[in-house]
């Protein structure tokens, strides 16, 4: 019901959406003499602002179509080398013309960036790419918006989200690096393991884990406190909503990207108050730089994705609740997960 009434909200609000988008169009027209005015750039910020607010925000794109390396543009290449209807390997493969103009080696280390399915787009992860762009072949996991995945795809849990790292480590080759940013710390690392243990040749040189929670049982955050207070039951009957139609995954139970960001927003509620006020009076006096960075951020932010149920519930018992992986106790399809198998892989964490 909530994310019916959600849906009927963002509809509800497309007249005033369309009048806000008039106005601002009216108050920068050129052949307004009012539009430089006090009262013509109050009413352009205004309409902006209520815009700015309202509209929903689709999936970003990546936008490193170039990126600079010592100093000298080197054009990439989107390559999407594997994929299922849960998740896209994405590579960004780097131009090798450009790559020796700049004086950099045509063949590099291959790393996977495994983005946190919790809610927002990997895209989030933009600078991390771009970074690790310099000197290594870049693979990037994007995973899908739930609501748009049919119900005939399946199911999405946990251990499937284990079995994809799997498959796309695969997909690269021996010898990659992973790096796992917040959230898929505790599933990579399980995949890492049984790799180990299988003695797999695709099993990753390195791994590295950014901020992840391993063992949320250490240095707990605000995320990993609400997790412990509450019951299982709580997160299943008030985080778990129905996709309404006329989405793809109509029907499909999901943990709402929505739900998230208000979750996000909250924590923090004063400084995105005052991140909006600000990016009003920037408009008022025509800041365009401070606008323009406010409006990056924010666009990327504002843009989230739905979890299907049975990743986020598992990954509230598995990970927040039973800490089963760090206690030794956890099971992947019916085989132990033992991380004293990973002697070979080299671990580094952030």
């Amino acid at each position: 019901m909530l994310y019916t009434l959600h849906e009927l909200a963002y509809a509800s609000a497309g007249p005033f959406r369309i009048g806000a988008q008039m106005a601002r169009d009216f108050w920068t027209s050129p052949l307004n003499p009012a539009a430089d005015t006090a009262i013509g750039r109050t009413a352009f910020a205004s309409a902006e602002l209520f815009e700015s607010v309202t509209r929903r925000y689709g999936k970003p794109s990546w936008g490193l179509d170039v990126v600079t390396i010592d100093n000298k543009p080197v054009r990439t290449t989107e390559q999407i080398v594997w994929s299922s209807p849960w998740c896209r390997l994405i590579r960004f493969a780097r131009h090798i013309g450009d790559l020796k103009r700049a004086g950099k080696p045509t063949a590099a280390p291959a790393v996977m960036i495994v983005a946190p399915l919790s809610g927002h787009y990997a895209t989030l992860l933009r600078g991390t790419v771009e970074g690790f762009l310099q000197d290594h072949d870049v693979y990037v996991t994007d995973w899908s918006n739930a609501r748009q995945v049919p119900m005939l795809e399946g199911r999405f849990d946990f251990f499937d989200y284990i079995d994809h790292v799997r498959t796309m480590l695969a997909q690269i080759g021996p010898r990659a690096h992973v790096v796992g940013v917040c959230q898929p710390g505790p599933p990579v690392l399980a995949a890492c393991a049984l790799m180990a243990e299988d003695e797999d040749p695709n099993r990753p040189a390195s791994m590295t884990f950014m901020g992840s929670p391993i063992d949320a049982r250490l240095s707990p955050t605000v995320t990993n406190e609400l997790a412990e207070e509450k019951p299982f039951a709580w997160f299943r009957s008030n985080m778990i909503h129905t996709v309404p139609w006329p989405y793809p995954g109509f029907g499909r139970r999901v943990y709402p990207g929505f739900v998230q960001l208000y979750s996000f927003m909250s924590m923090n509620e004063e400084k995105h108050t005052d991140a909006h006020r600000k990016y009003f009076q920037d408009l008022v006096s025509g800041d365009g730089d401070s606008t323009g960075k406010h409006e990056e951020f924010y666009d990327e932010y504002l843009s989230v994705l739905d979890l299907s149920e049975e990743f986020y519930l598992q990954t509230i018992d598995i990970v927040f609740q039973q800490h089963l992986l760090p206690r030794g106790l956890l099971e992947h399809r019916g085989r132990k997960v033992d991380l004293s198998k990973i002697t070979d892989i080299g671990l580094m964490t952030v």
